[in-house]
């Protein structure tokens, strides 16, 4: 009997193989983003509108959107791409900067 065949039949258990890290085991490489640039991007990821960002803490909607574009560099640069919100939202997640329970 394999081991797959006492898993789950839909999903079966990947397994590394011999001195090796688990695939979900390995740390994601998170991006250095500044203090500011993750209020913003938690504000964003809490708000229906970049405006709403820019009015909450006083900012110009300019200066927002270099901080989401910067924070999307740095995630791209580290080799996970976030060209969406709802690709922010999961980064965000992944790298504990928020809960879902938060949104």
């Amino acid at each position: 009997m394999t081991t797959a065949s006492l898993d789950h039949p839909r999903h079966p258990q990947i397994h590394a193989a011999p001195g090796q890290a688990h695939p979900t085991a390995r740390a994601l490489r998170r991006p250095h983003l500044s203090p500011r640039e993750i209020e913003v991007l938690l504000q964003w990821l809490r708000c229906d509108s970049k405006n709403e960002v820019a009015a909450g803490l006083f900012l110009s909607i300019g200066t927002v959107n270099t901080h989401l574009a910067r924070i999307r560099t740095k995630y791209r640069d580290v080799g996970r791409s976030a060209p969406t919100k709802a690709a922010l939202v999961a980064r965000a997640v992944q790298d504990g900067l928020i809960e879902l329970h938060e949104l």
